[in-house]
């Protein structure tokens, strides 16, 4: 069959490649036309645009790119109607994805949502949109399945897909020594920066990680811990050098975000998929979050959670703390880093949560398991 995805994240594009991986170990002859990375690439198929020329966050930030979202959007349902998929598979993304889903819907095709909008995070209004132009909705948090039946949605629940990208990982790329040979480091304690996958949020964070190692330096116990910033694969590391002073030790890694959490006594973050990342991998986090000012005073009104974290947000309670906007200080986020590093009970409370969270989330396979179901969904 010929699967046409749209992926607009780095997150997004790391479901994506896994998902047709799924896809041709059930569906040998699996053709692929997609919008996403170097991941789903590396997979095979036709790469019809990467998601560094779309990723997109902030109310302000999204303003100011309309003219190149429209464009993007025409060369989509031009291209998706050349192509003549037997389905769309639409991952995460909602602002645009729900929008080609709806034109997808009109001509035709059959859509497939996988990665649900997080409409119990920005309110309902976009429920509509589900129920009248997706076919077969998929989520990857278990509590999402009783909230969109409530919204009158059937959805497909398999698993979460990064357990199978985290084991992966740890059976390629195991040892502590050859990730710190392939990286040229230092053999000692490390702690991990994310500071986002978005220009905004790394401007917003990053800063306070350079002035957070100021502090680290002046502790007598904690000033040989070095400082290890996983790049994302989507941002241009001259960002990441024009925020980082030339008297700082923070070493920038680069196409190892899960080999700096997993050798890591403890790790920074920005709000998102890294955070999940880092909690079934078992690096105890802060995590941080902020906007420009103007996008924050709105995103104040419409998110309607009580945690940022997908892990809090799944077992409903603060498994780590969250320093949010004007509370991501420097001087907030090394009391937190000195609180994991030298409070053992802190860390062992934070592991069992953790260990928790991970049985909530299932076995290994999902993407596969997936796949499959959506494979019997286009055959009847």
């Amino acid at each position: 069959m010929r699967y046409y995805l749209i992926a607009g994240e780095a997150s997004g594009a790391l479901h994506g490649s896994n998902l047709m991986k799924g896809l041709i170990a059930e569906d040998p002859a699996a053709e692929f036309r997609f919008w996403g990375g170097d991941l789903m690439a590396s997979v095979g198929g036709a790469l019809v645009r990467h998601y560094k020329s779309t990723a997109v966050m902030g109310i302000v930030e999204v303003i100011s790119r309309l003219g190149a979202i429209r464009r993007n959007m025409k060369e989509c349902r031009r291209d998706l109607l050349e192509y003549a998929p037997d389905v769309l598979i639409l991952i995460d993304y909602p602002g645009f994805n729900l929008r080609i889903a709806r034109f997808a819907h009109r001509h035709g095709i059959r859509v497939f949502y996988y990665i649900a909008p997080k409409l119990w995070a920005r309110g309902e209004s976009r429920i509509r949109k589900i129920r009248r132009y997706v076919d077969e909705l998929f989520i990857i948090f278990p509590f999402e399945k009783e909230y969109f039946n409530k919204l009158g949605v059937e959805t497909h629940y398999a698993g979460n897909p990064l357990i199978d990208s985290i084991e992966d990982y740890k059976s390629i790329h195991p040892e502590r020594q050859k990730f710190i040979a392939r990286h040229s480091l230092e053999d000692s304690p490390s702690i991990a920066l994310l500071a986002g996958s978005r220009k905004a949020e790394i401007c917003f964070l990053l800063p306070r990680m350079v002035a957070m190692e100021r502090l680290l330096r002046q502790d007598t116990l904690l000033k040989d811990y070095q400082l290890l910033l996983a790049a994302a694969p989507s941002v241009d590391l001259q960002l990441y050098h024009s925020l980082i002073p030339a008297d700082s030790s923070i070493r920038i890694v680069s196409d190892d975000t899960y080999g700096v959490l997993s050798h890591s006594d403890a790790s920074v973050i920005s709000s998102g998929t890294a955070s999940l990342e880092a909690a079934i991998i078992g690096t105890p986090q802060v995590v941080c979050y902020g906007f420009n000012r103007i996008t924050y005073l709105i995103a104040r009104l419409l998110v309607k959670v009580k945690y940022i974290s997908l892990a809090n947000l799944i077992l409903d309670k603060i498994i780590f703390k969250e320093l949010v906007q004007d509370d991501a200080s420097p001087e907030n986020i090394f009391a937190e880093v000195s609180r994991m590093l030298t409070d053992k009970e802190y860390r062992s409370e934070m592991e069992r949560d953790y260990a928790a969270l991970c049985e909530v989330l299932g076995s290994s396979g999902a993407s596969r398991k997936i796949a499959r179901q959506m494979i019997n969904l286009l055959k009847d």
